[in-house]
């Protein structure tokens, strides 16, 4: 009789001690919200990617098809007109220095693309860093200059697109990559290749994953002459 009440408060006691336990865990997540989220759900909320449109604004719209896939992602993503660059890297200083976001992503076609290591070096100046910048197919002989972590140029190498040259002070990662060869590619559809799409959407998600970090200098060890700017170097038309 004595074993059976014994054994009994040692079980009413030991379910009191899980009671306490749970509810101690329950407070604890109450009092730290941010524990139950995980650090995949809050990156995307701290990165912005801005894709830029080509010549006219309307030939563009694979960057829209993109610009709608990653915001189903959660991650802030805004379309705009190559003629408005300036405006574009101010508002990524402007939202960066103000801590609401702390990764840049730069996307752009054709004319769009062409402006974007204009946009990367106007960041540079601000002592803003871009994390990944990705053109898609520049008709015009671009250079970069600036820091950027990675920049990615996706041309054409039959048709109108052009390799993109590095510049005295550059520093990054510079990818010149030609995709001559996917099936039905060409400068009016690469934005909107479904191949080309998954690359560029898979280099943005892996940026964001990885968090903001330091952009490190990746520098050569010969110097690289410096080239005219890239926006006063025009040597085809665009769309």
């Amino acid at each position: 009789m004595l074993f059976g009440r014994a054994s009994c408060l040692s079980t009413s006691w030991s379910g009191s001690l899980k009671a306490v336990a749970i509810a101690m865990l329950l407070v604890g997540l109450q009092l730290h919200p941010g524990m139950a989220r995980s650090a995949a759900a809050q990156a995307p909320a701290r990165a912005h990617v801005f894709l830029v449109r080509g010549v006219l604004n309307i030939f563009s719209l694979g960057m829209d098809q993109m610009a709608s896939e990653l915001r189903q992602q959660g991650i802030t993503a805004t379309v705009h007109n190559h003629l408005f660059w300036v405006s574009i890297a101010n508002e990524a200083a402007a939202e960066y220095k103000s801590g609401r976001i702390n990764t840049i992503i730069l996307v752009g076609h054709s004319s769009g693309a062409t402006v974007l290591p204009d946009i990367v070096e106007r960041l540079d100046r601000e002592g803003v860093p871009v994390k990944l910048a990705i053109g898609l197919d520049s008709v015009f002989h671009t250079s970069l200059s600036g820091r950027v972590g990675r920049y990615i140029n996706y041309y054409v190498g039959n048709g109108a697109g052009t390799r993109v040259a590095e510049a005295k002070g550059f520093s990054g990662k510079l990818d010149n990559v030609d995709v001559e060869s996917v099936p039905g590619i060409s400068h009016l559809t690469i934005d909107k290749n479904a191949l080309i799409q998954r690359k560029v959407i898979a280099e943005i998600d892996a940026a964001v994953r990885s968090g903001p970090g330091p952009v490190r200098a990746i520098r050569k060890s010969r110097p690289v002459a410096a080239t005219p700017h890239s926006g006063a170097r025009h040597s085809a038309a665009a769309n």
